[in-house]
C-alpha cells in the first residue's frame, strides 16, 4: 500500500520527511570495481574493452567490430516499420525544433571607458552518449541526448550501446541515424565510460558523456568527471501530480503508473484536496496492476515508495511540491498555469489534464533527461546549453588601460602578486613616457 498523508494530521511532517528522505535505489559498493575497470581501460586499451565486453555482454569483439558498419546499420534499419520510422521521424522534428530556439547569441560591447567586452559561444569538439542495450534500450533517449549536441554544432558524436548477447534494438541505430550521429559503439559499462573519457586505438576520447546507465555507469561517470564533462548522475524516475476532483481517476492512476513501470524504485505521488479523489485514484491504481504488463516492477514501486497526499487547498499543493523538486510534474487542475507559476522547482512541469508526462518522454519536444532526487532545486534538464561553453572576451584601447589600469594594479599589489601589478604598469609607464 502507498502511504496516505493528510497535511491537516499532526504527524503530518514527520511523515512528510520520512517520505522526502526515503533511500530510493540500492548502493552496491560498485565504486571499487569501477575503479579497477577504468584503470585497466587507461592501461590496455582496446583489449580491455574487448575482454571485459565478452565477460559482461557475453559478445566476442574485436577492434575491428568495436562499432557497427555502415552495411550493419543499414540492415537493421531496415527492418524497422514504417509506423514506428514514422513516429520516430515526427519525434526527432519536434525535439529537434525545441533545441533550436535554445541556441544563445554571442554579445559585444563597448564601455565607458572604451573597452571592449562580450562573450562567445562555442560547442565542444566531442561528445560521447552512453545508452542502455539489449533489446529493452530506448530510442527516444537517443533522440533527447543527440538532437541537442547535434544542434549546439558538436562535431563528433559517438553513441556506446552494449548488444549483449549480440542482441540490437534497430530503433535505436534508426534514432541515432536521424540525429546525425558519426559512430556507434557496441560495447557498454564502465568500460565503455573509460574508453570514450579517456581513449583507446579504435575509440577515440570525447570532450563531454551524457546518458542513463547503471550503478556501474553512473559510478564511472562520477570517476572520470573533470576528465570529461559529464550531464548529472540521475536516480530512479519520480513523478508528482497534482490533481482536483474533477478529474478522471483512471488517467492519473496511469500517469502515476507510466513512471512507476521504469524501475522498482521509482516514486509516483499524487497531491490532490479532495481525499475521496485521492482515494478513487488508489483504487485505479490497484485495478490497472491487476494487468498492466510491468506489473512486476510497478507494483513494487507504488507499494514501496508511492504516495497520497491530501491538502488544504492547491496552494499548499505548491509549497509541497517546491519542497519534493519532482522530476516530472503534472498539474491537472482548472487553472495550471496559475499553479505553474507557484512550482518553481520542478524537472518539468506539464500542464493540464490533456498534457501527460508520457507526451514529454516521446514527442512533446523538451528533454526527457531530468533532475531527479531532489536535485530539481539547483539544476535543470539536459538541454543545447549542456553541450556549449560561453567564452569570455575583453580587448583593452590605451585609453581603456589609462582608466582602469592603476586599479587593477593596487589590486594586484594589495594581493602581494607583483608580476600581476607590474604586467599592467609596464604598459601604462609606455603610454604616459
Amino acid at each position: 500500500m502507498p502511504v496516505f498523508l493528510d497535511t491537516t494530521s499532526s504527524e503530518f511532517e514527520t511523515a512528510f520527511k520520512t517520505l522526502l528522505s526515503a533511500k530510493r535505489e540500492d548502493s552496491p559498493d560498485v565504486d571499487a570495481v569501477v575503479a579497477g575497470i577504468i584503470d585497466d581501460v587507461r592501461k590496455r586499451g582496446d583489449a580491455a574493452v574487448i575482454e571485459l565486453t565478452a565477460k559482461f555482454d557475453r559478445l566476442e569483439l574485436t577492434p575491428e567490430t568495436m562499432a557497427f558498419s555502415a552495411e550493419q546499420i543499414t540492415e537493421a534499419v531496415d527492418q524497422v516499420s514504417s509506423e514506428d520510422r514514422a513516429a520516430l521521424e515526427l519525434a526527432a522534428e519536434r525535439i529537434r525544433s525545441y533545441h533550436e530556439k535554445q541556441l544563445p547569441e554571442d554579445h559585444e560591447w563597448t564601455d565607458s571607458s572604451g573597452a571592449m567586452l562580450g562573450w562567445r559561444w562555442s560547442a565542444v569538439s566531442a561528445a560521447g552518449l552512453y545508452v542502455p542495450g539489449g533489446l529493452a534500450s530506448y530510442p527516444s533517449s537517443v533522440l533527447m541526448n543527440a538532437i541537442p549536441a547535434k544542434v549546439a554544432g558538436v562535431e563528433r558524436l559517438a553513441i556506446a550501446v552494449p548488444t549483449p548477447d549480440g542482441q540490437v534494438n534497430p530503433l535505436v541505430l534508426l534514432a541515432a541515424q536521424l540525429s546525425g550521429v558519426d559512430t556507434i559503439y557496441r560495447v557498454g559499462g564502465a568500460q565503455a565510460i573509460a574508453a570514450l573519457a579517456y581513449g583507446t586505438d579504435t575509440i577515440a576520447a570525447v570532450d563531454k558523456i551524457t546518458g542513463p546507465g547503471n550503478a556501474f555507469v553512473a559510478a564511472a561517470k562520477r570517476r572520470v568527471f573533470g576528465k570529461v564533462g559529464i550531464d548529472m548522475i540521475a536516480g530512479p524516475s519520480e513523478i508528482l501530480v497534482i490533481a482536483d476532483k474533477d478529474n478522471e481517476p483512471d488517467w492519473i492512476a496511469l500517469d502515476l503508473l507510466s513512471q512507476a513501470e521504469h524501475d522498482e524504485s521509482a516514486q509516483s505521488i499524487l497531491i490532490t484536496d479532495d481525499a475521496a479523489f485521492g482515494q478513487a485514484v488508489a483504487q485505479a491504481v490497484d485495478k490497472r496492476l491487476e494487468t498492466l504488463q510491468r506489473r512486476a516492477i510497478a507494483g513494487p514501486s507504488w507499494r514501496d515508495f508511492g504516495a497520497v497526499i491530501t491538502v488544504r487547498d492547491l496552494d499548499e499543493a505548491a509549497a509541497l511540491s517546491n519542497r519534493i523538486a519532482p522530476e516530472h510534474l503534472e498539474l491537472c487542475v482548472a487553472d495550471p498555469v496559475g499553479l505553474g507559476a507557484k512550482t518553481i522547482h520542478a524537472g518539468a512541469i506539464f500542464l493540464g489534464q490533456y498534457t501527460p508526462e508520457a507526451i514529454g518522454d516521446y514527442v512533446g519536444g523538451p528533454n526527457h533527461v531530468l533532475p531527479t532526487a531532489r536535485s530539481a532545486r539547483f539544476s535543470s534538464g539536459l538541454s543545447v546549453m549542456d553541450f556549449l561553453k560561453r567564452t569570455t572576451l575583453s580587448r583593452m584601447t590605451p585609453q581603456a588601460l589609462r582608466a582602469i589600469g592603476p586599479a587593477a594594479a593596487q589590486l594586484a599589489q594589495s594581493e602581494s602578486l607583483e608580476a600581476h601589478g607590474l604586467s599592467v604598469l609596464a604598459r601604462l609607464d609606455r603610454l604616459n613616457s
